[in-house]
């Protein structure tokens, strides 16, 4: 498997640059290795280890007069899982039919809002393992397959967001980190959890759209989306497996300098579709709140708040022991060494 695995990434590392080379498109590339562990042991894990694996990103550009195209992707050596895969993080061709309309088809990252790691409009698939087990911020968000149309009026602008057939999140499956299933801890010692996924068909497909403008110096937008919760949040009693419910949501976000610092507000309200009354075995609907506040505090160095709150509809429920779940956020930056290297702390 050694042998195979650089085979390949040799290949990768000569070969598509020739062809691109050849081809006359301009390419960049980085080579990254990351490890990460469990600070407590866990038992239902055969070793510390969460992230031991190698990358290497290969960036490919094409701009032309009619379109323009990108693809990147990373070939990466996970050691912990023991396998070898390549990446694909984006590979779009984006058009511009009129001058006020632009379309992106292809594999893609979709995002928006204004949360930092706080999503609540950004229903778009997300990789939880990989924010968790520690690999770079870019990784959270997933790339998804699907067609991003984007029209630009005079004062307002609108991004409509289509993925043909359901994408879910890269979610806690049990695969690297435990979590709690319900009736124990659950790991990789006991396997992956196996949800029922929607069916890949067109009546699955998830939509999204955004209308976003500036008045008086505030961004503003208003955001709606149909489709599933990109993780499984609902159990089925028949199957005895969890599934993932329908959900249809709402919302809108402000965003602002102010107080010498810049400020943002988003709510959201979510409408479980699979959820008519109190149902212990589905999320119920439920309205989401956030505030933020980021301001300099010194050259190159940013300190960051952020206030979340959920309530949850149709209360009480032996599913949830609060109706209301809050936290705080706090997020330090720090830029030195001429803005090369970079300290970045989220608790």
């Amino acid at each position: 498997m050694k042998r195979f695995a650089i085979a390949i990434l040799s290949l990768t590392l000569t070969g598509i640059p020739a062809v691109a080379r050849a081809m006359d498109l301009p390419f960049n590339g980085y080579l990254n290795y990351s490890m990460g562990a469990r600070l407590v042991d866990d038992p239902t894990a055969p070793d510390d280890f969460l992230l031991n694996e190698t990358r290497f990103q290969l960036d490919i550009i094409h701009d032309a007069d009619a379109a323009s195209m990108e693809f990147r992707a990373d070939f990466v050596n996970d050691r912990v899982l023991g396998n070898t895969y390549i990446d694909i993080r984006e590979a779009y061709v984006q058009l511009t039919p009129t001058d006020s309309i632009d379309l992106k088809v292809g594999t893609q990252i979709f995002t928006w809002g204004t949360g930092d790691f706080v999503f609540l409009n950004d229903l778009f698939p997300k990789d939880w393992q990989s924010y968790f087990i520690g690999r770079a911020d870019e990784y959270l968000k997933k790339p998804a397959d699907g067609i991003r149309a984007t029209w630009y009026g005079d004062s307002l602008n609108l991004d409509l967001v289509w993925m043909p057939v359901f994408q879910p999140d890269a979610y806690i499956s049990g695969e690297r980190i435990s979590y709690w299933g319900g009736t124990g801890k659950t790991g990789p010692a006991n396997g992956p959890i196996n949800p029922v996924e929607p069916d890949r068909t067109m009546g699955n497909s998830q939509w999204a759209a955004r209308l976003y403008g500036t008045f008086g110096g505030v961004e503003s937008a208003l955001y709606a989306y149909r489709g599933n919760y990109g993780t499984p949040k609902g159990f089925d009693t028949v199957l005895a497996r969890p599934f993932f419910p329908r959900l249809e949501a709402w919302g809108a976000s402000a965003q602002s300098a102010i107080f010498g610092g810049i400020g943002n507000a988003e709510v959201a309200w979510y409408n479980s579709l699979d959820d008519a009354g109190p149902n212990d075995f589905l999320p119920n609907s439920e309205v989401r709140g956030l505030l933020g506040f980021s301001h300099d505090i010194a050259r190159d160095q940013t300190l960051g708040v952020q206030a979340y709150l959920e309530h949850a509809d149709d209360f009480p429920d032996v599913a949830r022991t609060d109706q209301d779940r809050w936290w705080v956020t706090l997020r330090y930056t720090g830029l030195f060494m001429q803005q090369n290297l970079i300290l970045s702390w989220f608790s």
